[in-house]
């Protein structure tokens, strides 16, 4: 079966949330759904010397992450009518006719990825903009990234491209659900990569 995943790149993304806004737009989601969500993380201290001089190990960046399709969804497991599942390209995706709106995917994915739509009765997610899929195109979010931040591809071929690393703080542990996500870190990481995990989500208002 083929897998499709995406691939982030923490070394170019800006936070401009572009590829958030994009999404919505394409798929008519209102102010509260999202299906791409940029986190804003960082963390550190300042501090003061005897004599007043001040410095800083402060760090920031961004994580831009949506459904990453995973090998072990825990949506899909929770799922009650199975109206969440796999489809033959690795996509995890809703049928809208057997969803009864119980929310369980929604409170069960560690990435927020379900959304439950009560305006429309169902469940609703990314799905990799399949109808875009059909017509060899790239989904809306990794096309209207002005960075180039984001990558979309089969996961065997972005991991031969840009390694293995699936973890970045504040994502949960890869090992919760092998998601089809490449990540390549932050330079603030790869100089420091003892400040993974010691930062906060500053803009938690701001996820949905």
């Amino acid at each position: 079966m083929v897998q499709y995943g995406f691939h982030f790149n923490g070394q170019r993304c800006t936070g401009c949330k572009t590829c958030m806004l994009a999404c919505k737009d394409f798929h008519d989601l209102g102010y509260d759904v999202a299906f791409r969500q940029v986190y804003e993380y960082g963390g550190g201290t300042w501090e003061k010397d005897a004599e007043g001089a001040l410095s800083q190990d402060c760090f920031t960046y961004y994580v831009s992450v949506a459904c990453n399709h995973c090998a072990k969804p825990v949506c899909v497991k929770v799922c009650p009518t199975g109206a969440m599942h796999k489809d033959d390209r690795g996509i995890v995706t809703v049928d809208g006719q057997r969803c009864i709106g119980c929310g369980y995917c929604a409170l069960s994915c560690p990435y927020r990825a379900p959304k439950v739509d009560r305006e429309a009765g169902h469940s609703a997610k990314c799905d990799l903009c399949a109808d875009r899929l059909d017509a060899g195109k790239s989904p809306i979010c990794v096309e209207a990234c002005p960075l180039r931040a984001l990558d979309f591809g089969e996961v065997g071929d972005l991991r031969a491209r840009y390694g293995t690393v699936a973890d970045l703080a504040p994502l949960p542990s890869a090992s919760v659900t092998s998601p089809h996500v490449v990540i390549t870190l932050p330079r603030c990481l790869e100089d420091e990569p003892s400040r993974a995990g010691t930062g906060e989500i500053q803009n938690r208002r701001e996820i949905v």
